[in-house]
Protein backbone atom coordinates (compact mmCIF):
# COMPACT_ATOMS: atom_id res chain seq x y z
CA UNK A 1 0.00 0.00 0.00
CA UNK A 2 1.21 3.85 -0.83
CA UNK A 3 1.83 5.51 2.24
CA UNK A 4 2.26 9.33 3.18
CA UNK A 5 4.93 10.46 5.43
CA UNK A 6 5.27 14.12 6.74
CA UNK A 7 9.12 14.21 5.10
CA UNK A 8 8.38 13.33 1.51
CA UNK A 9 9.12 16.09 -0.63
CA UNK A 10 5.35 17.59 -2.21
CA UNK A 11 6.79 15.75 -5.94
CA UNK A 12 6.77 12.09 -4.50
CA UNK A 13 3.17 12.34 -2.85
CA UNK A 14 1.74 13.46 -5.99
CA UNK A 15 3.37 10.93 -7.75
CA UNK A 16 2.20 8.40 -5.93
CA UNK A 17 -1.42 9.39 -6.95
CA UNK A 18 -2.56 12.86 -8.52
CA UNK A 19 -5.81 13.05 -7.03
CA UNK A 20 -3.32 13.82 -3.91
CA UNK A 21 -3.44 17.68 -5.28
CA UNK A 22 -7.10 18.16 -4.36
CA UNK A 23 -5.90 17.95 -0.57
CA UNK A 24 -2.70 20.75 -0.53
CA UNK A 25 -4.58 22.77 -3.08
CA UNK A 26 -7.56 22.98 0.01
CA UNK A 27 -4.64 24.06 2.71
CA UNK A 28 -3.13 26.65 0.27
CA UNK A 29 -0.65 24.97 -1.57
CA UNK A 30 -1.65 26.15 -5.18
CA UNK A 31 2.18 26.23 -6.02
CA UNK A 32 2.37 22.16 -6.97
CA UNK A 33 4.67 22.83 -9.99
CA UNK A 34 7.07 25.70 -8.62
CA UNK A 35 10.45 24.30 -7.88
CA UNK A 36 9.62 23.97 -4.09
CA UNK A 37 7.31 21.29 -4.90
CA UNK A 38 10.42 19.65 -5.99
CA UNK A 39 12.39 20.15 -2.32
CA UNK A 40 10.46 20.90 0.04
CA UNK A 41 8.43 18.78 2.73
CA UNK A 42 4.93 18.13 3.57
CA UNK A 43 6.53 19.10 6.88
CA UNK A 44 7.90 22.17 5.82
CA UNK A 45 5.21 23.45 3.49
CA UNK A 46 2.54 23.02 6.04
CA UNK A 47 4.68 25.07 8.62
CA UNK A 48 4.72 27.66 5.75
CA UNK A 49 1.15 27.71 5.05
CA UNK A 50 -0.08 27.17 9.17
CA UNK A 51 -1.70 23.99 8.32
CA UNK A 52 -1.17 20.79 10.15
CA UNK A 53 0.83 17.97 8.34
CA UNK A 54 -0.40 15.24 11.09
CA UNK A 55 -3.95 15.88 9.85
CA UNK A 56 -2.59 16.23 6.12
CA UNK A 57 -0.87 13.13 6.04
CA UNK A 58 -3.75 11.34 7.69
CA UNK A 59 -6.21 12.53 5.22
CA UNK A 60 -3.95 11.61 2.26
CA UNK A 61 -2.98 8.07 3.84
CA UNK A 62 -7.15 7.30 4.41
CA UNK A 63 -7.65 8.30 0.90
CA UNK A 64 -4.86 6.05 -1.13
CA UNK A 65 -6.39 3.56 0.98
CA UNK A 66 -9.55 4.03 -0.73
CA UNK A 67 -7.29 3.26 -3.63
Amino acid sequence: MKQVTKDMIIREVLELDPGCAEFLLRIGMHCLGCPSASGESLEMACAVHGADVDKLVKDLNEYLEDK
